[in-house]
């Protein structure tokens, strides 16, 4: 038996809220401690703009693709601290993502022509916006390798679907949306036919093609519809990074390229490889796309079907004044809209300069027909003089941009010379350089994408690391460096290493705009955002057993978890069954996960505060499978367990009961009950402060009074129990039901305690 005793006085102890005093720092402490660590005056004032006090929080949170991980990447500033990893296009088990059958189902929309595609390279997030700002509400992300975009909720922070595109082959250019989420816009990276089948690279210009594909978002479902989207299609350029217009460019976006020499490889036949005839002009194209004009021909029945998909056929687009070209300096990476939708800076790998593009001169051109001629596609191009405000030289290998809360004041990532260059695009003037460690690609300002940029701060996504951390072999982890941009002179504050996937791009929102749930509605099937079937009350667990004509059979479990036990405990099935097990989590306080996994059948649940999840899997052996929560839950969180039997056909049981491990007597019940009306007592405290404040008004410590009532009831029932035994002097069980009885009122304890804590550490207010 426990040290029911100790723990008593543990509890005592905490509910009498001992406290301790803080010191000072001791004189020359904090000398000291920079000598020991050879810091400077400007490492430490560098360390006291990012740290965040114990408990604190950050202003800004990150999300950042994970790269080849098929993951989002969620982390604070200025800490720099990783919060979390979202499961997107790769199963992961912690979040029991891929291990559920409710997430399998989000996995399952992800098929690519059929096949499971259980990887992503994930590669740009956009947070929605309404009027052009960040609203909090979703996130998108696509998957570069199989064509797909997926639809992240962030009231919960799951991932809720994924669409195929059914033309693409490849998706580079994506995800970027427009003003109010009207669409989520994504573009090709290599040409491909549309069409799935066979075609051979002879006949590359002919058939093979690039496009921009418009994703309608419904936002009140919070999914995209895919019968109500449609693709522009394009000449089989590379197409790159977009960008969706704003205030007076709204209703336009812009796509760039690369490789519109149209250049095949084929090393292995002789010829030069790719990268050489992919970079022999000067100059690749900048298509500027009227989507809503492209979207009026889409509803008026101008689009094509192709593999399921709605395609605006390329001989229409440029007919009907929906796609522009415009020369743009070479090798482009990312094509990035002013705050007030007025400008587009474009910048090319292989060229020294950006180039910002003025919307009203491109749309003087347009409407005067003043064209340079067209494409072998009979796209019209835009004169490149005609089109732009300024062109101004940064530096080596200029990729992506980020706009400043500052008028005109721009950051540009500079891959070769590995540095960020700060100027001003409306005189065209270089105000500032900086170098970073190693080999930029893109960079990052806080909400820099939305029509207010905040400033603040600017992240440096690195491609190589090198020597900046700890060797932990060949594969180093990517390096994300975070830049004071607050004055005349960038500073860099502190190296992030980030050792999943490679992340290529990321978004920043003010913390203060997400409001996540911090529970789900009881019965919670939270990838279709609704009451699960299989939602499952306390005392209404059940297993049934059922075979049809053919003798297939299917074990199915309808269970709950809370803290310290899994109901049921014991599941009896026979080879060959289909087993289905549905578990309810009853907790209602905050961050009380429990998790489910068992030997032998791949099977792992994350189960939330609220929630229910399922498992599928065929019982193909006999044998005895135990089962257990996986998050440390309680202190008793050791003894959640169970075993599910796998029976061998047409098993009878033996005869007998249970064997006991120990037998109790009439002493060990009452030394029982005496410590749990002690225990009693100290639970009695604890409800008379927390009933005498205003604890009403805190959502978290509700939460935990609910909590702590319902196994306050458990207790009762358990207390009834343990007395009927004793009644019949049945003292086995009525030892056994009292401990019970105990282990219930420990957790109301457990959770009473947290809530006074919270009460005193939040300033609640004594009930007069």
């Amino acid at each position: 038996m426990r040290t029911a005793r100790k723990t008593l006085s543990l509890l005592t102890g905490l509910a009498l809220g001992a406290s301790c005093a803080g010191s000072a720092l001791a004189d020359g402490q904090l000398d000291k401690v920079m000598k020991d660590r050879g810091l400077t005056e400007k490492d430490v004032l560098a360390a006291a703009k990012t740290y965040t006090p114990t408990g604190g929080r950050d202003e800004y949170i990150v999300f950042s693709s994970g790269g080849q991980s098929g993951q989002i990447i969620v982390y604070g500033i200025p800490s720099m601290r990783i919060l979390k990893y979202v499961a997107v296009f790769t199963p992961e088990p912690w979040q029991g993502y891929g291990f559920d059958d409710e997430s399998k189902a989000v996995l399952d929309q992800g098929k690519v022509r059929g096949k499971d595609i259980l990887y992503g390279d994930t590669h740009h997030p956009a947070i929605s916006e309404t009027d052009g700002e960040y609203d909090g509400q979703f996130l998108f992300i696509n998957d570069k390798a199989n064509p797909r975009v997926a639809v992240i909720d962030l009231h919960d922070f799951e991932t809720k679907q994924i669409v195929v595109n059914p033309v693409y082959k490849s998706q580079h250019g994506g995800a970027f949306v427009t003003p109010n989420t009207e669409y989520v816009i994504t573009a090709a990276q290599y040409a491909a036919p549309f069409e799935n089948g066979f075609v051979p690279l002879e006949e590359f210009n002919d058939k093979y093609r690039g496009g921009v594909t418009y994703w309608k978002f419904n936002r009140e479902k919070g999914r995209i519809e895919p019968e109500n989207s449609f693709t522009v299609e394009a000449p089989p350029y590379s197409q790159d990074l977009s960008d969706a217009g704003k205030g007076p460019s709204d209703g336009w976006s812009f796509t760039n390229s690369f490789c519109s020499e149209r250049y095949v490889g084929g090393i292995e036949r002789g010829r030069p490889p790719f990268e050489a005839g992919c970079s022999a002009k000067d100059t690749d194209f900048l298509h500027v796309i009227n989507w809503r004009k492209a979207e009026e021909l889409f509803k008026a029945g101008k689009t094509v079907k192709i593999n399921g998909g709605n395609v605006l056929p390329l001989d229409v687009a440029a007919k009907e004044g929906v796609l522009f070209l415009i020369p743009e300096v070479k090798s482009p990476h990312g094509v990035d809209v002013s705050p007030d939708g007025k400008y587009m800076i474009v910048s090319g790998k292989l060229d020294t300069h950006a180039t910002v593009y003025s919307f009203e001169k491109i749309q003087a051109a347009i409407k005067a027909g003043k064209f340079e001629g067209k494409d072998p596609y009979g796209v019209p191009i835009i004169n490149f003089q005609d089109s732009i405000h300024k062109q101004v030289e940064l530096g080596l290998g200029p990729l992506h941009t980020q706009y400043d809360s500052k008028e005109c004041i721009v950051y540009t990532s500079l891959y070769v010379d590995s540095m960020v260059a700060k100027w001003n695009y409306c005189e065209g003037k270089v105000l500032d350089k900086i170098s970073i460690h190693y080999n930029i690609g893109h960079l990052m300002a806080m909400e820099g994408d939305s029509r207010s940029p905040d400033g603040k701060y600017l992240v440096s996504l690195n491609k190589l690391a090198i020597d900046r951390f700890n060797p932990v072999g060949p594969l180093h982890p990517q390096n994300h460096q975070l830049i004071d941009i607050s004055g005349d002179k960038m500073e860099l504050l502190y190296d992030m290493p980030l050792p999943l996937g490679e992340p290529h791009y990321a978004v920043a929102i003010k913390a203060d705009k997400l409001k996540p749930e911090v529970r789900y509605k009881s019965g919670w099937n939270s990838r279709e955002d609704k009451v699960s079937e299989f939602k499952t009350r306390a005392g209404r667990e059940k297993t049934e057993r059922n075979c049809d004509a053919s003798g297939n059979c299917t074990t199915e479990v309808w269970g709950t978890v809370i803290r310290s036990h899994i109901t049921p405990e014991i599941i009896e099935a026979q080879v060959g069954d289909t087993v289905k097990i549905h578990l309810t989590n009853l907790e209602r306080a905050e961050d009380e996960v429990h998790g489910f996994a068992m030997y032998g059948q791949n099977v792992q649940l994350s189960i939330e505060p609220g929630k229910t999840s399922s498992t599928t899997f065929v019982a193909d052996q006999e044998g005895v499978f135990p089962y257990y929560c996986t998050e440390f839950c309680s202190a008793l969180h050791l003894e959640m367990q169970g075993y599910l039997l796998v029976q061998p056909k047409g098993y009878q049981a033996k005869a007998g009961g249970m064997q006991e491990g120990v037998a109790y007597t009439q002493a060990d019940y009452d030394k029982q009950v005496k410590t749990n009306v002690d225990t009693q007592a100290v639970i009695d405290q604890v409800v008379a402060y927390i009933t005498s404040h205003n604890y009403q008004d805190f959502p978290t410590v509700v939460g935990l009074v609910e909590d702590a009532t319902d196994q306050l009831g458990f207790a009762k029932g358990a207390k009834e129990k343990a007395e009927a035994a004793a009644a019949k002097q049945d003292w086995q069980n009525a030892m056994l039901w009292a401990n019970q009885w105990w282990q219930y009122q420990v957790k109301t304890a457990d959770l009473g305690l947290r809530a006074k804590t919270f009460l005193e550490q939040n300033g609640a207010k004594k009930i007069k």
